[in-house]
């Protein structure tokens, strides 16, 4: 991945003293090896990914360091897929945007936005502003792929077009409240005896992606899928009671975004 994201990971790295590579916003083979060794230190599982615990781990969850700023407000409907801008109570704008997906949600709640970066490029096209949501990388942000705003198409991040995410990055300063709206997507737990479904029919199809699974991809959650799940489990240092809850799904969409070499922001 390359992004502000990233960078914001790198200088902290370095603030620990885990990392004396450039700060580049590319998470290339330095900045995966420092997070190794900061998993390591940390008692992590030593992936190089920056999941939910390695962040925390590091020190970045979001604090409060901006002030609600009450001048503006960001609102976004998830179900919609608009994004609506308003000054002192008065619309300004709406938007169309795209949202995370299913399976990779934009998180629902009452954010701020706590750092903004001009032209970051790539997948995030023309602006970039970071919430602080405690569990991860979020932000809203401009697009390499214009065609997908409109869908539920990110990893949860939300994409505008990026003459949209310009003119709402001049307007809006840090602390902007940022309330996110929708239809929560929330998974079952999945272990034995629970009924067929397209959710464990996803579960099959990633770990027979990961090579874990090599039996029919037929959405019951019988013997050989809790098998699959337990020996991924086990190499992914998680407790290996063959129940895919939160963490297991996190730790399943991750290996199979790794292996696709998906990096949707």
């Amino acid at each position: 991945m390359n992004g502000p994201d990233v960078q914001y990971v790198q200088k902290r790295l370095m603030e620990l003293g885990f990392y004396t590579g450039p700060v580049d916003s590319v998470y290339g083979p330095e900045t995966r090896d420092a997070v190794i060794r900061a998993q390591q230190s940390f008692g992590l599982a030593t992936d190089g990914i920056v999941g939910p615990d390695t962040y925390n781990a590091l020190g970045l969850s979001p604090t409060d360091d901006f002030t609600i700023s009450p001048e503006y407000v960001i609102s976004i409907d998830t179900s919609t897929l608009q994004l609506s801008l308003s000054r002192r109570g008065q619309p300004i704008g709406v938007f169309p945007v795209a949202v995370g997906t299913p399976n990779t949600p934009t998180p629902l709640g009452d954010w701020k936005i706590i750092q903004k970066t001009t032209n970051p490029g790539g997948p995030f096209g023309a602006r970039w502003m970071r919430l602080n949501c405690p569990w991860g990388g979020y932000g809203i942000h401009g697009t390499d792929n214009e065609a997908s705003i409109g869908s539920a198409a990110s990893h949860g991040c939300i994409r505008m077009h990026n003459n949209d995410v310009i003119r709402v990055y001049d307007l809006v300063p840090l602390g902007t409240m940022v309330k996110i709206t929708g239809n929560a997507f929330t998974g079952r737990l999945l272990r034995i005896g629970v009924e067929p479904g397209s959710d464990v029919l996803r579960v099959q199809q990633i770990l027979q992606i990961l090579g874990y699974y090599r039996g029919d991809l037929d959405g019951f959650y019988g013997p050989a899928t809790e098998a699959a799940v337990i020996q991924f489990q086990r190499e992914q240092g998680l407790i290996p009671d063959g129940i895919v809850g939160p963490q297991t799904y996190d730790r399943l969409q991750l290996a199979n975004d790794l292996v696709l070499g998906d990096r949707r922001p």
